[in-house]
């Protein structure tokens, strides 16, 4: 039966999506992503594939939910979604996305590039859409369209920036980092 016609808020559900989940990060530490099988999965959180199945339609499903939500908490402990657009909000949503890399980098310690780039354009779309949230609370005299492509053009730079900087294992600190691309950032984007 798929999930969709069980009670997602049924503790059993509850725990065998986690115990499924809890596997997957397990094999994530000690084997390539790529080789990391459902059946893996599957035999590590003690449950069958069918059951696995109720609950996400493959790995890569699963992927994203996990990683996609793992990133949301990211920024939402730091982000109020109210915020005005300031040096100070783009200052915590580059913060975050750099903890957010150096988190899942130690998850993923076989290969975290792999995962990077299945996850990538859910994380990018989440981003986009907070910052283009956050725009449109703020810039009412702007237009939705102009919105919509200064948050997309924000959202690359910062994803690509952070990602760049976790890659390199550059020696700032994620605040430090955030300091330093702000000026670059600021350009057309907020006062």
């Amino acid at each position: 039966m798929p999930l969709s016609e069980v009670n997602a808020s049924d503790p059993r559900v509850i725990r065998t999506r986690q115990l499924i989940i809890d596997a997957f990060i397990d094999l994530l530490t000690t084997k390539e992503f790529n080789a990391i099988t459902v059946s893996d999965i599957s035999k590590l959180a003690t449950i069958n594939r069918a059951t696995f199945y109720a609950h996400f339609t493959d790995k890569l499903a699963l992927t994203d939910r996990y990683f996609s939500a793992s990133f949301m908490e990211f920024v939402h402990k730091r982000v109020d979604p109210q915020a005005d657009l300031s040096e100070e909000t783009i200052k915590l949503i580059v913060i975050s996305l750099c903890e957010y890399h150096v988190t899942t980098n130690q998850i993923c310690k076989q290969n975290y590039e792999a995962i990077a780039s299945y996850v990538e354009k859910d994380i990018k779309a989440h981003l986009e859409d907070i910052i283009f949230k956050i725009m449109v609370n703020d810039c009412k005299d702007t237009d939705e369209d102009t919105l919509r492509i200064a948050a997309n053009i924000l959202t690359w730079s910062i994803y690509g920036s952070t990602y760049r900087w976790n890659m390199e294992k550059r020696p700032e600190t994620p605040q430090e980092f955030a300091v330093k691309i702000l000026p670059i950032l600021k350009g057309g984007y907020f006062d």
